[in-house]
């Protein structure tokens, strides 16, 4: 199952990078046969070409899969509910990594759904066109996309690209979307983290005022407060109720 996801995932941003930098120019899928020799024909030199995008399409993948889905807000507010227990280095960066990869796939399980069903199936089908997959490819994204992202910081990108205001989101290219949702994403998980950070904010400053009052300056408040946001942490079932907000935002 996670072998099939990773592979309409790819896909999905394959068509998304091809349609933002390519806009409405007709992309064909290369036929890959790696040879070498000298050629006259203008037909082999563009699958050369194409099969060069492609690779760059594969190298960009990773990037281009952080970037345009949960995966960047999940990140985020698991890495400073961390620093706000104050842990170093608990949980581990690749747990931190591995369970916001995991809460991705559960929260873009229905958008990859609709893409293997409208587009991916029936493109290996052969029942649709390769123009038509990377259309129908690319509209669950841009749906998933555009809910996610401030109308702010939608028309700011708008304008900067001096396009006309748009009367409806299919007038709004896809490379005008992306770095929208990236902003909003950034935005929306720092939020979180904020209201993350105050309850052991409050710990840190009431634990600080009980060792001055007692008159142990020189013994350092995190010793102390640690152990106590820990044990909140874990009376509230703080991972739980990060988890639980975070997969409901997308919702």
């Amino acid at each position: 199952m996670l072998y099939k996801l990773s592979k309409i995932f790819l896909f999905s941003i394959s068509t998304l990078l091809i349609s933002a930098l390519a806009a409405k120019a007709e992309v064909m899928l290369p036929n890959v046969n790696i040879s070498v020799g000298n050629t006259d024909s203008p037909q082999a030199f563009s699958k050369g070409l194409q099969i060069l995008i492609w690779l760059t399409v594969l190298t960009l993948a990773p990037s281009i899969f952080i970037l345009t889905t949960s995966f960047t807000r999940i990140v985020i507010v698991l890495s400073l509910a961390r620093q706000a227990m104050g842990t170093a280095q608990l949980p581990p960066s690749q747990v931190i990594v591995g369970l916001a990869l995991l809460l991705t796939f559960f929260v873009m399980a229905p958008t990859v759904n609709k893409i293997n069903e409208e587009a991916f199936q029936p493109y290996m089908k052969s029942e649709i066109s390769q123009q038509a997959a990377l259309k129908k490819g690319i509209e669950p994204l841009r749906d998933f996309m555009f809910r996610q992202t401030d109308e702010v910081d939608l028309a700011l990108f708008v304008k900067m690209a001096k396009l006309d205001k748009p009367s409806s989101t299919d007038d709004i290219p896809t490379y005008v979307l992306m770095p929208a949702f990236v902003i909003s994403e950034l935005k929306t998980a720092f939020k979180i983290g904020f209201m993350i950070f105050i309850p052991f904010l409050v710990i840190d400053i009431v634990i600080s005022s009980i060792l001055v009052s007692m008159g142990m300056l020189f013994l350092p408040p995190v010793m102390i407060s640690l152990p106590f946001k820990i044990v909140l942490f874990v009376l509230v079932d703080g991972w739980h109720l990060i988890a639980e907000s975070l997969i409901m935002g997308f919702s």
